[in-house]
């Protein structure tokens, strides 16, 4: 291989976000073959690992915990996006997509990515260590921001069926913003130590101490390629859901389930980046990760969807049924329990992935 095939291979993560972005403008509303799907497969996954790439620079330049903000809010910007687009394209079949969008995300966020990390950084190091005070607030802006959306439209009595009406609904999408905007000062400015990663002596880890952080104009390339990764792992994932949905119907499973596999598409970049930190011991980033992609999911798309139902047609259904509302406050329960202590055992990690076993069982099989 010459040497400028090899620079071209050790430079893949620039140019595979712009071949995904252009595979995703050339299938894009398009009915594509067998052959091509596998294709889209392929740069789909070869996106996520760029995406992961790039916001890892990001992380190393800025720091904790704004580079787990980046991320977060950055594919939840993307997904929002698509979840608007899709309500747009039938808003009576999509009546629920964005609860059960949002669900999943706050499942496999809090459940999947937490249980797993706990679960990598317990059994390589006996204990995970991580601050509670930071990982308490987030468990708590989740909880409060999951039953005002998700779970008081199914007691409210001004609308038929699990809905919320204008003025509730209006309620709601302030809340959610206002939550989520205090929570980023929060873990930005005003107690921004209590989102760092913690020694095994619980001393506060600054910046990374295996490498030189890269210079501002690497940071910003890798800014802008992380934009392209994303929108092209979330466009590249709504080009393969027909594919998803033939699958998911010709097993017989129920039509939420496609909802859970792009929702897990969809994080598989967070998920990456959140077991990568906790195989380095950085607990602490790992959960800034996943419960701040899980505010996120909340905070961005309630008041997007609650603006779009303005121009929308068609039912805006919110309200969790009652084994999601079950699961919902066990993994909230259990979640305080985790937290609490400020260490955690592969106990603990794996009662997290039980409760999101249980919750794809059922989702599968309600």
């Amino acid at each position: 291989m010459s040497d400028r095939l090899r620079r071209i291979a050790r430079q893949w993560t620039t140019f595979i976000p712009a071949l995904a972005l252009l595979l995703l403008v050339a299938t894009w509303g398009r009915s594509i073959p067998a052959v091509l799907v596998g294709v889209v497969a392929v740069f789909l996954a070869a996106a996520v690992l760029a995406a992961v790439h790039h916001a890892e620079v990001i992380a190393h330049r800025v720091g904790e915990p704004f580079g787990s903000l980046v991320l977060a809010v950055a594919v939840t910007a993307i997904e929002v996006a698509l979840i608007v687009t899709l309500m747009a394209g039938g808003p009576e079949k999509n009546a629920t997509l964005a609860r059960d969008t949002v669900f999943a995300a706050v499942m496999i966020t809090c459940n999947g990515i937490v249980g797993v990390c706990l679960l990598v950084t317990s059994l390589r190091h006996r204990i995970a260590v991580y601050n509670s005070e930071g990982t308490g607030a987030a468990l708590a802006t989740v909880a409060t921001l999951a039953t005002l959306s998700l779970v008081l439209p199914s007691f409210t009595t001004s609308t038929p069926g699990p809905q919320f009406n204008t003025t509730q609904l209006t309620f709601a999408a302030v809340a959610s913003v206002g939550l989520y905007a205090l929570f980023v000062l929060t873990q930005t400015v005003r107690h921004r130590d209590y989102f760092l990663p913690l020694t095994r002596a619980g001393e506060v880890i600054e910046g990374d101490d295996h490498a030189d952080p890269p210079t501002a104009r690497q940071a910003l390339v890798s800014l802008g390629l992380l934009g392209v990764a994303l929108v092209a792992v979330v466009g590249l994932a709504k080009v393969e859901s027909p594919t998803i949905e033939k699958g998911v119907a010709a097993a017989g499973l129920p039509s939420s389930v496609v909802g859970v596999v792009i929702a897990l598409l969809v994080l598989l970049p967070e998920t990456i980046a959140a077991v990568r930190a906790a195989r380095r011991d950085r607990v602490q980033t790992s959960l800034n990760l996943a419960l701040g992609s899980a505010m996120a999911s909340i905070g961005l798309t309630i008041p997007a969807v609650a603006i779009a139902s303005v121009f929308l047609s068609g039912p805006l259904v919110l309200g969790l049924d009652p084994t999601h509302m079950v699961l919902l406050a066990l993994t909230m329960i259990v979640g305080t329990l985790t937290v609490v202590p400020g260490r955690s055992t592969p106990l603990q990690g794996g009662v997290h992935l039980s409760i999101l076993a249980a919750y794809l069982v059922l989702a599968a099989n309600p």
